[in-house]
């Protein structure tokens, strides 16, 4: 990204904050909590109160995204009994694989940080590397304690640019995933009365997609120590980190990555078959989109419900 389009990205800022102050009431101009709707999730925000939506088509900067599941609107409202927190959420999110620049991907998450806003928590779709967390049952959501990011290592990273005297030129993340976040979802859970068996903790591969994971690649990452895998959010946890934004990241297990336990040799089967002894066929198992968004559907009142109850506890111990 060159200075003169990080130049005009603030100015952008500038402008939205401008434009959204001519549109919410008061009390909806300094959310302290942000949220990242994943795939199939934007009824994370259907409980709102006093909910204002911001289409992106009206504020400067912001693309549209693409993505069946996603929508293209900033969602303002209050959260909680009482007079509420103020929160801002993201009814879809921009990936990489869309076309978009990785500055076009975390614009939000640097709007967000200029609206006040001190705690993020990022939510996505995820692909299940680990047998151990099967799909719709045990470990429904998984809270994520670190990621694995192929991109980033390999130079695709959104904070590449030149320095910028306002964030650190070399971002530790270490701690990138909020530790006192990490346990608000576990006290949120146990409030919410969830069986342990509906929370997880894991690491999540990003990876650029559009592509769902070859056999060969689900094993590399399992290997790695990765426990689900999805195409989004580790852009939005660097950009979150560098404005100085405690982070959590929600994953909500929607399908298995398809790894089987080894190859069918084909010469044994084309041996077999002329020989008159034929193999049972190979059944074929593939990932939909659709599966991913049919299951974020049947089970995103869990991932509403748990959102919920952490921005209570959060306005709690502000």
């Amino acid at each position: 990204m060159s200075a003169a389009h990080e130049d005009t990205s603030l100015e952008f800022v500038a402008s939205n904050l401008d434009i959204l102050a001519t549109i919410l009431p008061e009390r909806l101009l300094k959310p302290q909590v942000g949220i990242v709707c994943g795939s199939g999730l934007s009824t994370l925000a259907a409980s709102f109160r006093e909910r204002v939506e911001v289409p992106y088509s009206s504020l400067k900067g912001f693309g549209i995204s693409t993505v069946h599941g996603h929508k293209s609107a900033l969602a303002f409202g209050l959260v909680g009994p009482g007079d509420g927190i103020p929160v801002v959420a993201m009814l879809g999110r921009f990936h990489a694989y869309e076309g978009h620049s990785l500055s076009t991907v975390v614009y939000p998450i640097r709007v967000m940080a200029r609206l006040g806003v001190k705690n993020v928590i990022i939510t996505n779709a995820a692909g299940s590397l680990d047998p151990a967390l099967p799909v719709g049952t045990s470990r429904l959501i998984v809270s994520i304690r670190d990621h694995l990011a192929l991109p980033d290592l390999t130079g695709f990273n959104p904070l590449l640019g030149p320095a910028k005297p306002q964030y650190p030129r070399f971002l530790p993340l270490s701690a990138a995933y909020s530790h006192s976040l990490r346990r608000t979802v576990f006290f949120a859970a146990h409030e919410l009365g969830l069986p342990p068996s509906a929370l997880g903790e894991g690491t999540y591969a990003w990876v650029s997609g559009p592509t769902y994971e070859s056999p060969a690649e689900g094993r590399f990452l399992r290997a790695a120590g990765a426990s689900v895998v999805g195409m989004s959010t580790v852009p939005e946890v660097l950009a979150a980190r560098e404005e100085g934004i405690e982070v959590c990241v929600l994953s909500l297990v929607t399908n298995f990555v398809v790894i089987p336990d080894g190859y069918r040799s084909v010469r044994e089967e084309v041996d077999a078959e002329l020989s008159g002894r034929p193999l049972p066929p190979v059944p074929q198992v593939e990932v939909s989109h659709e599966e991913v968004l049919a299951i974020g559907k049947e089970k995103s009142e869990v991932m509403r419900s748990l959102v919920e109850k952490m921005i209570e506890l959060i306005g709690k111990n502000a």
